[in-house]
């Protein structure tokens, strides 16, 4: 990732004019930027994912949230890129969410990316040694055990009634092709904690708002992460998720972009009382 990325940063800067005329290949807008990083993004993506398809779905999630219109470019790329590596689609589909986030500190708004619950349970499933893997809300009128020790036990009844009753927690298992497994549960109580955790969570854009089951069950995947039999390269790159690709933000600093987008879309820069730096676009 840090050649590709180091790569678009110098074509991008041997672009930039002396003094800031503009020159005929300039880019002037996100989509002829996603069009100059095509080769790149080619490149990274995995056998299985085209980049032009790759660049609809962006240019959809963009027009569906046009404060992404707004945000730093080089973060915007970032967040495409880091899609592209993890052989993710942005959008309406759950894999991945591209997030417009206001970074107080320099007042400016960028991209964050997070992986959705699909987006982890496929890249689990890509590793070659997992035979399934799932996770399902617990809620009041379900019968559930779950007890840890030598003998672990996860036992889980969903309720036909219509009344589930209130949101217990949620659990995830993965069974590998070599007759182990994984479990764990996490109470609705610890699940808030690190939802709160999440700068981006009480964003508007938030999948939070709308799919809060399935981002509740990612966040037991995703703390189950650490054993399961993933690589390291995945490893390593599922750290980023809900993170700014902050290493490329700054490739276009000095270019003039056209990107068509509403004034006084998003919030001011002024910091809180409690010195927050950084605030979810609501």
């Amino acid at each position: 990732m840090t050649n590709q990325v180091d790569e678009m940063k110098n074509q991008m800067a041997a672009k930039k004019n002396n003094g800031g005329a503009p020159t005929k290949d300039k880019p002037k807008t996100i989509e002829d930027y996603l069009k100059q990083m095509a080769p790149q993004m080619q490149e990274a993506l995995p056998k299985h994912m085209d980049v032009d398809r790759l660049m609809r779905l962006t240019m959809t999630t963009i027009r569906t949230t046009p404060e992404l219109r707004q945000a730093d470019v080089g973060s915007l790329l970032g967040g495409v890129m880091q899609a592209a590596q993890l052989g993710l689609e942005p959008g309406l589909l759950g894999q991945c969410y591209l997030l417009p986030f206001k970074n107080n500190k320099k007042g400016i708004t960028e991209v964050q990316f997070i992986i959705g619950y699909k987006g982890m349970i496929d890249l689990a499933r890509r590793s070659g040694h997992i035979e399934s893997i799932y996770a399902h809300a617990v809620y009041e009128n379900d019968e559930f055990e779950y007890e840890l020790g030598l003998n672990p036990t996860l036992r889980h009844v969903p309720t036909m009634s219509q009344d589930k009753g209130a949101y217990i927690g949620s659990y995830a298992v993965a069974h590998f092709k070599d007759g182990g497994y994984q479990m764990e549960f996490m109470p609705k109580a610890e699940i808030e904690k690190r939802k709160s955790a999440s700068r981006g969570a009480n964003s508007k854009f938030s999948p939070w708002n709308n799919y809060y089951e399935e981002m509740a069950n990612k966040t037991v995947i995703r703390h189950m992460w650490k054993y399961l039999p993933i690589s390291v390269e995945v490893q390593q790159q599922v750290e980023h998720d809900e993170g700014t690709a902050r290493n490329i933000k700054d490739i276009t600093p000095n270019d003039e972009i056209f990107l068509e987008a509403p004034e006084n879309d998003f919030i001011n820069a002024e910091a809180t009382e409690g010195g927050q730096d950084d605030f979810p676009i609501e």
